[in-house]
């Protein structure tokens, strides 16, 4: 079916191939967003201990941040004539971001958060790269994405070198 797009860059009909590749990674990147708030908000709620509160009020932050991140990658999937998946699609993989045994274990949230942050940052860094050159609209929002991200896991970094300096990670 010709649609009229065949000069307009990723959009176009002779780029079908990758912008299906690039709809893909964004695709995972909408998931990771999603089960990112997930285990945010679990892990903003089930923390005891008064040095669990600046960890928790951390997560709380990022909850709608990440969602926002969610939202972004499901218009881009959407605006690259891809359809936005629904929750039999989801498959969770953050395993280390799940509640500790111990409510106290705040070492736990916080390697979680670094590991899925690291892993979203990986991820992202795929996207950039593949939308190099060919799309400069989700390479910009991915940029601006990985950003945030950066800014995540350095936070927390900060917090497991504080916990590690006083033997406790």
């Amino acid at each position: 079916m010709e649609t009229g797009r065949g000069s307009e860059g990723i959009l176009s009909e002779e780029l079908a191939d990758k912008r299906e590749e690039i709809t893909e990674l964004l695709k995972s990147a909408y998931f990771a967003e999603l089960e990112t708030v997930m285990n945010y908000v679990t892990n903003s709620t089930n923390p005891d201990g008064v040095r669990a509160q600046e960890i928790k009020e951390s997560l709380e932050e990022d909850i709608q941040e990440e969602l926002g991140h969610a939202q972004q990658f499901a218009a881009r999937i959407k605006e690259l004539y891809g359809v936005v998946p629904g929750s039999m699609d989801f498959q969770a993989e953050q395993t280390l971001l799940q509640p500790p045994d111990q409510q106290t274990d705040v070492v736990h949230v916080i390697k979680g958060v670094i590991d899925a942050e690291t892993k979203a940052i990986e991820l992202y860094e795929k996207i950039v790269e593949a939308t190099e050159e060919v799309d400069p609209v989700t390479n910009d929002m991915v940029i601006a994405i990985l950003h945030d991200e950066q800014g995540h896991r350095r936070l927390f970094e900060g917090y497991l070198k504080e916990y590690a300096a006083e033997g406790k990670a």
